[in-house]
């Protein structure tokens, strides 16, 4: 039996200075080849849980591993498996989509020739081939997200990690970003997302975890937890299960 894509035992993570723990002894299982979101109020440790999922933040408690390998003691192994798009935009403004694509590639440690290939596969699909040599800083907000998504992956990982992806982006990109997804997914990428556009996760997500105060609230497909809850959407079940009105960032 394969391992599963992510599994988190009795997890704990607090801020230096602070004294409340961002999570708090967290449980959770992501199986290999699930549309997974991650959501609750802001502050409930969404973001947090993400960075120590990509090695991004040290846990202080518990264990995390990405397809049977521990975060903290592997994190070679683990970094050629995810792919990171975290909400601020992480490449270089001054370069354009091929050449930040072609130095996140040579340092997630493919030749010349994969990245290429690779680079222009991901500018053909996400819209980006005739202005794959401008510089990324004379870039919309919708076309510098589909860098940001590009650079996720560059490297092919089993694994992609979403932070508010399509934040900032008008329906056409986010229709675009998220139908991207879903062929990822289809053709075996696990996708694990948080956003706080309701409407758009009950689209894409297939499981969900409501988080707050760093703990797991409730872990199910969305399916039984509607049903369980009798709500009849995720903002309704949100608002029910953490009795906080949802607000953007």
């Amino acid at each position: 039996m394969s391992s599963p894509a992510v599994m988190i035992q009795n997890l704990g993570f607090k801020y230096p200075g602070q004294s409340a723990a961002s999570l708090i002894n967290l449980d959770l299982e992501v199986a290999e080849g699930e549309r997974f979101g991650l959501f609750g109020p802001n502050g409930a440790g969404k973001t947090t849980l993400m960075n120590c999922m990509t090695g991004l933040l040290n846990y202080q408690q518990g264990n995390i591993n990405i397809f049977g390998h521990e975060v903290k003691k592997n994190r070679k192994e683990i970094n050629k498996l995810f792919g990171f798009v975290p909400q601020d935009f992480s490449f270089y403004q001054e370069l354009s989509p091929v050449e930040n694509l072609a130095f996140f590639g040579a340092w997630s440690g493919m030749n010349k020739e994969a990245i290429k290939q690779k680079s222009g596969e991901l500018l053909d699909v996400l819209g980006l081939a005739d202005v794959r040599n401008k510089q990324v800083q004379k870039f919309s907000g919708g076309m510098k997200r589909r860098v940001n998504l590009a650079i996720g992956m560059i490297h092919t990982p089993r694994i992609l990690f979403l932070d508010e992806p399509t934040v900032g982006v008008d329906v056409h990109t986010r229709q675009a970003i998220i139908s991207y997804l879903k062929d990822l997914n289809k053709n075996g990428t696990t996708l694990i997302y948080t956003s706080h556009q309701l409407s758009e996760a009950e689209e894409l997500c297939d499981r969900i975890a409501l988080i707050a105060d760093g703990k797991i609230l409730v872990h199910d497909s969305l399916t039984q937890l509607l049903s369980d809850h009798r709500e009849e959407g995720l903002e309704g079940l949100f608002i029910n299960l953490t009795g906080k009105m949802y607000r953007d960032a």
